[in-house]
């Protein structure tokens, strides 16, 4: 017997609404009981389901009729009373106006026929809306394609009668994260959006006429959209493909059906009055540069970033959507909206419908009523820093330099080198990389002795701690002149740091010319060197060039060379490459410096400068270069950061160290000015060793950079959360080159790969901006 008991998974079997058919009806059904036949149908429903539920408030309907007809009378009970007795001129409550049945929710409406609903309904949209103009909507037809937006669109339309007719288009059906916008209840899940939108505004307004596309907007049906039974008066378009966005466009064009447009941020409305301007661009020529014919084929959203950029706006986006921007496809699965956005959304594009409709708009363009911008508090100024550096003048390396003259050429009134030779010299040397290709060096010849400055100015940043950084670009520029001296037999002595009070002397260069000096062949692959930022193909290195690779520091004092080859430790220095620079934008002096002072974001911005990193070299992929438009916003990665978000802020540099055939290390055994200019010049021996052997190589600063001032500053420099992360970061660093770091600084760090030559390289200061003398050869 108990195998016959039913149980609870077969009740719950048996009673869930699956009926397809039933889940895509919209219509109510309308009984005009005046009329027997009708009357008797009704009947037969009301006993085939007893348990449909009757809502019949016919006669305070009525009662407000009576009263909106005289709004000057003040009526008595019993006026309302005989008033309604008149105006039913015998008929009987249960007989007058009609029935209206919603077969979803099985309920049983008494409202009053059609006319009188609507003037009543209406009542109250007088004078905002005149009866003429109410007239005038009647018969207009209105397109909605996408239901998120466009449902309240859709709702606030019915609310006020905007229309005649509406078409609606979208092919998905209601899910649980469309619930924290979409207004509807658990129990639809499954069902159509067109179906939901259609069964609300019915309940609203069962005289609407809603015509629905379930299937969404296809290439084979975008024509009867917009045409059949009528040309549409106005298409709302909030769908989120790009290639239905732009190709409804095309075609509303082709048919002067002007375009309304809701993107839910900032109250961002677009108005494409092609009625009225037929020979317009769409979306306002933001995408006229684009090869609209490939929309189509485009799969995935790296393809769709170049269309998706200018119609979103990037630049015109709030901080919080394009600090989100960051997070999708990271923390987030899609571009984030609010129930307030959609809501004021909704109210805002059918007023903007409204005025079209009736004649009182004429304008396209893109709008903004952005709330959060005006109802607030003050707003925050950006941040900046001052790092209080002094020019570094000629003046002031004269008179330096005065004082620090060597005692060798005392007695003499030149040096036995001549000044072309010194520029030679100093050419060479000015070709040299710096962090950021900011160039922080001077030179100064006295006749008789060449003097480095550390031009401070140039370099001053949160990174370049104790001016690490610079000293190493400095020993650059320094290896570079020692090899183009031996090229021109010269013997070049430098003397480091020989001014304690003059701390931007770095050193001060004795030359003398020889008769034959061996010739060191690096010298030959100066003007090849280049950084590379590409991908790597994670081809490894042959034995021989390792082994050459590593011997050409031999000759740079105290210095090491640390190389990792195996792909597990490679992929571990990968992930703390990564998440270090992700951390440098996280403080907000760190930040500062990389947008506002080291990116050249126009060729024409890299070309008057000659300094700092043109964007072009960073080879972003479009992803990567929407992610550093948003980033340069200081309020939207201060957002990130509160959220402990910006996954994908550590992609680009992971990436890169992850595909490299070989990560390097230079370590020197102590901290000092003097080790970091060492470790200067063993960098770029190592470098153009490997660019000798068409082997890339690019610097990974942030980790070290940061690592330094951990180990050797104070950790207030720093957010107490950003500071705790380096602190487990540089550890994790420490345990991976383990004991070949015991006792040793490390100081340069760096990826070695094959890969494709960049297309544009950094450019380079004009002489006459880092070399100066009394004797200058024009």
């Amino acid at each position: 017997m108990i195998g016959f008991i039913p149980t609870c998974k077969e009740i719950l079997s048996n009673n869930n609404s699956t009926n397809q058919t039933e889940n895509i009806i919209y219509n109510p059904l309308f009984f005009r009981i005046e009329k027997e036949d009708e009357k008797q149908r009704l009947m037969d429903l009301l006993i085939d389901k007893p348990y449909i539920k009757v809502c019949d408030t016919i006669s305070s309907q009525l009662k407000e009729l009576i009263k909106s007809a005289q709004p000057s009378k003040t009526f008595t009970t019993s006026e309302i009373l005989q008033g309604v007795e008149i105006h039913l001129n015998g008929i009987s409550l249960e007989d007058y106006g009609v029935w209206v049945y919603y077969p979803w929710s099985e309920k049983l409406v008494h409202i009053l026929d059609e006319k009188e609903f609507v003037d009543l309904r209406t009542n109250r949209n007088n004078y905002k809306i005149t009866d003429a103009e109410e007239i005038q909507l009647s018969s207009k037809k209105i397109g909605v394609i996408g239901l998120s937006v466009g449902q309240s669109v859709s709702l606030t339309l019915a609310m006020e009668r905007s229309f005649g007719e509406l078409r609606i288009a979208d092919f998905d059906e209601l899910e649980i994260t469309n619930l924290n916008r979409l207004r509807s209840g658990i129990h639809n899940m499954g069902i159509k959006k067109t179906v939901l939108v259609a069964r609300e505004i019915a309940e609203i307004d069962p005289f609407l006429k809603v015509t629905c596309f379930h299937e969404g907007i296809t290439d084979n049906n975008i024509e009867s959209f917009l045409l059949e039974n009528g040309k549409l008066d106005v298409l709302i378009d909030e769908c989120d493909s790009v290639d239905v966005k732009i190709k409804c466009r095309i075609a509303a064009r082709n048919h002067r059906i002007p375009v309304l447009m809701e993107a839910s941020d900032r109250g961002t409305i677009d108005i494409e009055r092609f009625d009225l301007e037929p020979g317009r661009p769409v979306l306002h020529g933001l995408i006229e540069h684009l090869d609209i014919s490939k929309i189509k084929g485009l799969q995935t959203n790296e393809e769709k970033l170049p269309f998706i950029l200018p119609i979103v706006g990037i630049e015109t986006m709030s901080t919080r959507l394009r600090a989100s921007a960051v997070e999708v496809g990271q923390t987030i699965s899609t571009w984030p909206q609010l129930a307030s956005a959609v809501t004021m959304g909704g109210g805002i594009t059918a007023d903007v419908c409204r005025r079209m409709l009736l004649g009182h708009l004429h304008q396209s363009g893109r709008f903004f009523i952005d709330i959060e911008e005006l109802i607030s508090d003050p707003k925050e100024v950006n941040q900046t820093f001052d790092y209080h550096t002094e020019p570094l003048t000629k003046e002031k390396m004269a008179a330096i330099a005065a004082s620090n003259s060597p005692k060798k050429f005392e007695g003499k009134e030149e040096s036995i080198v001549d000044e072309k030779t010194i520029i030679t010299l100093v050419q060479a040397a000015a070709i040299a990389p710096s962090a950021g290709n900011n160039q922080p060096w001077k030179w100064y010849f006295d006749a008789k002795n060449l003097f480095l400055f550390h031009d401070i100015e140039r370099s001053a940043s949160f990174g370049d701690f104790e001016n690490m950084a610079s000293y190493m670009a400095l020993g650059t520029a320094i290896e570079n002149l020692k090899l183009k001296a031996t090229e021109l037999n010269i013997k070049a002595e430098a003397s480091l740091f020989p001014d304690n009070l003059e701390k931007c002397l770095v050193a001060v260069f004795t030359l003398e010319q020889l008769s034959l000096i061996q010739n060191d062949e690096l010298v030959n692959y100066l003007k090849i060197r280049f950084t590379n930022r590409n991908i790597g193909n994670n081809l490894k290195i042959d034995f021989a060039r390792v082994e050459e690779i590593k011997s050409s520091i031999s000759t740079i004092h105290g210095s090491a060379l640390h190389l990792i080859e195996d792909d597990v430790r490679l992929q571990q220095l990968a992930e703390i490459a990564g998440k270090a620079e992700k951390l440098r934008l996280f403080i907000p002096q760190g930040h500062y410096d990389l947008f506002e002072k080291e990116l050249r974001w126009t060729p024409e911005n890299a070309e008057h400068t000659k300094d700092g990193l043109d964007v072009r070299t960073l080879d972003l992929s479009q992803k990567d270069a929407v992610g550093f438009q948003v980033i340069k916003d200081q309020k939207a990665i201060k957002l990130i950061s509160e959220w402990n978000g910006g996954k994908a802020l550590e992609n680009m540099t992971r990436r890169l160290v992850s595909t490299s055939s070989a990560v390097g290390l230079i370590s020197m055994p102590t901290f000092t000015p003097q080790n970091c200019i060492s470790a200067g010049q063993a960098a770029e021996r190592v470098w153009l060793t490997a660019n000798k052997h068409l082997i890339s190589l690019q610097p990974v600063l942030a980790p070290l950079l940061h690592f330094a001032r951990i180990n050797h500053g104070r950790k207030e420099d720093m957010p107490k959360n950003i500071y705790e992360e380096f602190i487990a970061l540089n550890m994790q660093f420490q345990n991976i080159f383990g004991q070949e770091l015991l006792n040793r600084e490390p100081l340069f760090f760096f990826r070695l790969c094959y890969s494709e030559n960049p297309k544009v390289k950094s450019l380079r200061l004009d002489l006459k901006d880092v070399y100066f003398s009394d004797t200058l050869v024009k």
